[in-house]
């Protein structure tokens, strides 16, 4: 199922057009203005589907890491990826974001 992207309404439309003119004269720093334009363009959040023990195992397998490896390229330690593979915890946030990655797009993908 994928994100429906939201249209912006008239008066997001008006605050969008105050923002780049702030921004344009630097009244808004770069970060804070990214920041309301992907907020209120509607821009779809990334889809994330969540992910078995078993699909956690069969991805680190077809990438051919060990779990410290694997965890390493996570950012994340060998207990998680182990709990994770056993079913003891499910993954979420950045972990459950880069596993969705991994799994689509192979391990090249962030390495």
């Amino acid at each position: 199922m994928r994100a429906k992207a939201n249209k912006a309404s008239p008066l997001s439309q008006a605050l969008l057009e105050t923002a780049e003119d702030m921004h344009r004269i630097g009244l808004l720093e770069n970060g804070a203005y990214e920041k309301i334009t992907m907020r209120h363009l509607g821009i779809p959040k990334p889809e994330i589907e969540p992910l078995s023990s078993e699909d956690i195992r069969n991805i680190r397998e077809q990438t051919h890491m060990s779990q410290s490896v694997f965890a390493h390229c996570l950012n994340v330690t060998v207990g998680y990826i182990s709990q994770l593979e056993r079913g003891v915890k499910r993954p979420t946030g950045a972990a459950l974001m880069l596993l969705n990655v991994i799994h689509r797009k192979g391990i090249e993908a962030i390495l």
